[in-house]
């Protein structure tokens, strides 16, 4: 149970800010993350989804907010990310520097020591009215 518990620690603190070489060393790689709307294979395909966010969004960090819980080789955990919107986003009134948060929670299924698969849910709708995307 620690080892996951450190393996999600590591993806939320590590990949998360942006050192994506640790995508390879905690994700299988057979590894499925299904995003909403979206799924990808591989640790190469988690790292772009990652990196697209920094895209938009500068001196990313997360906190984590409700575990994680760890049990039958499943992790679940609540974060919030923040960041400062770099500008970009289709649609956003939000001045390049505005510090945005937004929260969500993620679910891994772990094999042979690594994630193997991977669900995530976040309050993008959030993330939009924040950025003046949405009302």
């Amino acid at each position: 149970m620690e080892m996951l518990d450190e393996l999600y620690r590591r993806w939320l603190f590590e990949v998360w800010t942006g050192d994506y070489a640790v995508a390879g060393e905690i994700l299988s790689p057979g590894f499925t993350g299904h995003w909403p709307g979206l799924e990808v294979h591989g640790p190469d395909e988690a790292v772009e989804q990652v990196r697209r966010s920094h895209e938009y969004f500068a001196g990313v960090r997360t906190t984590l907010d409700v575990g994680p819980v760890v049990g039958d080789g499943m992790v679940a955990a609540g974060w919030t990310f923040h960041g400062e919107y770099r500008g970009g986003v289709p649609g956003a009134t939000a001045a390049p520097g505005t510090p945005v948060s937004f929260s969500g929670q993620d679910i891994f299924r772990a094999e042979d020591g690594r994630f193997a698969e991977y669900w995530v849910v976040s309050d993008t709708m959030g993330l939009m009215a924040a950025l003046g995307a949405v009302r």
